[in-house]
């Protein structure tokens, strides 16, 4: 397999460091190559220097990408994605910008359980068409790699059928993604009055389907006041590990509900939300190790005011990560660049900061930090060419996209005026296998 060459780049920010997360001031430490080049080989990187510095190891059969000045930096991680879903919710939108709430529009049959409804009348391969748009979405925007959530069956095989789709575009698209089962999402209509039956379903036949057919790797509840509580969390995620899976939990987004203490209990890996976390829950998080995936799209869009308290967690040592939560109802974008934007704005990130947090340790967050999120020697050829001379103008710009290029795996698959990445998915395919952790 030729090699890929990527020349005159502005700015080639590698996040090269520790192998692990990064905490404080290393949130920081971009480790900026300027007029930089890569090489890569056989998807993985082979060189990274000065472009004089590589100008001997060039080889004259090399695919050659000249970056025309642009930054050049490790493709997204997006550390919490809902992406397989049916239906879209814009008159909640409307609802909401006319005064009602997240919790009053779910108390009335619509949020996650209008999803639901329209989930599962769709097919899986009408799951599997809808869900490759947003995959390109992805793409497009320059996130190589997602977190993806079930929780918009809720049935047995309802929740299977998507994962299933998860797996499947594992296998039929260029995008990565680590598929987690979300079956305590909320509780489905036909088990309002019988909250127990649904968690005995969840624990007794939902698991032991999912571990079967390796449909997951992770493992959520929505812990939450009116959702599910501390100790109905704490039953489904104890009966998760007895099956393998490591855990994730959404934890107090619309209130102190203890969800992050919780998390630091069970030894999760990540604390996903925490808008309404506190000081004795951030020291509980670091003591324990789990890792905070903040999500400022979903405040942004709800229209909120209280954002999770980044700066005390960055004080504090905490790893933090940024995610787009993108999904029907809360956060309907796929965009990471946006997101950074209102991490920085409303939540007084740097940009550096929210550019460590959505790459390196969100692959941290996922466990594939050993190869992804930085640019480095050894690691996988994800590479995003973003048309600006400053990383900085990232986030600064916002509401742009200013991706060019997007590579996986050492294969272009998308640029701005390339078609369509699922339509060179197969290539791509036959060239790597498909994209798992294997």
């Amino acid at each position: 397999m030729a090699s890929l060459i990527i020349t005159n780049i502005s700015q080639l920010v590698t996040l090269s460091g520790p192998p692990r997360p990064r905490i404080g001031e290393e949130l920081r430490r971009l480790h900026i190559i300027e007029d930089g080049a890569l090489i890569a080989r056989d998807g993985q990187i082979v060189a990274i220097g000065r472009s004089r510095d590589l100008e001997d190891q060039l080889e004259p059969d090399a695919e050659q990408i000249d970056a025309g000045g642009g930054v050049a930096m490790p493709g997204f991680v997006d550390a919490h994605t809902h992406p397989v879903f049916a239906g879209t919710r814009e008159n909640e939108y409307e609802m909401r910008a006319l005064g009602k709430t997240y919790q009053e529009i779910a108390a009335e049959g619509g949020g996650i359980r209008a999803t639901v409804r329209r989930t599962r009348a769709a097919s899986e391969d009408e799951l599997f068409n809808i869900a490759r748009n947003h995959v390109d979405w992805f793409l497009r925007h320059g996130t190589t790699t997602v977190e993806a959530k079930s929780g918009y069956g809720l049935s047995v095989e309802d929740e299977l059928k998507i994962l299933r789709v998860i797996r499947r575009l594992n296998r039929e698209t260029p995008l990565e993604l680590v598929p987690t089962f979300l079956g305590a999402h909320e509780v489905p209509d036909e088990f309002r009055q019988d909250r127990r039956g649904y968690i005995k379903l969840i624990i007794e036949e939902m698991l032991p389907r999912v571990a079967q057919e390796g449909l997951a790797e992770y493992a959520d509840v929505f812990c939450e006041q009116r959702v599910f509580s501390l100790e109905e969390t704490r039953a489904i995620l104890s009966a998760a590990t007895k099956y393998g899976l490591k855990l994730r939990l959404h934890a107090d987004q619309l209130s102190s509900f203890g969800g992050a203490r919780l998390a630091s209990e069970l030894g999760a890996a990540t604390a996903d939300h925490l808008e309404h976390i506190d000081a004795a829950a951030i020291e509980a998080l670091k003591n324990s190790g789990v890792i905070p995936v903040l999500l400022p799209g979903a405040v942004f869009n709800l229209g909120a005011s209280k954002y999770p308290p980044a700066r005390e967690m960055i004080e504090a040592g905490l790893p933090v990560v940024i995610a787009t939560d993108f999904n029907p109802g809360s956060s309907p974008t796929p965009n990471m660049q946006i997101c950074l934007s209102v991490a920085c704005t409303q939540m007084r990130m740097t940009p550096a900061e929210a550019i460590t947090a959505s790459t390196i340790n969100a692959a941290y967050s996922i466990g594939r930090g050993h190869r992804l999120g930085s640019l480095e020697v050894g690691k996988q050829a994800d590479i995003v060419i973003f048309d600006c001379s400053d990383y900085r103008q990232i986030p600064y710009f916002f509401g742009v996209n200013h991706v060019s290029t997007v590579i996986k795996r050492g294969t272009i698959i998308a640029n701005s005026k390339s078609e369509p990445a699922r339509l060179v998915q197969n290539e791509t395919q036959s060239k790597y296998g498909p994209m798992s952790d294997g």
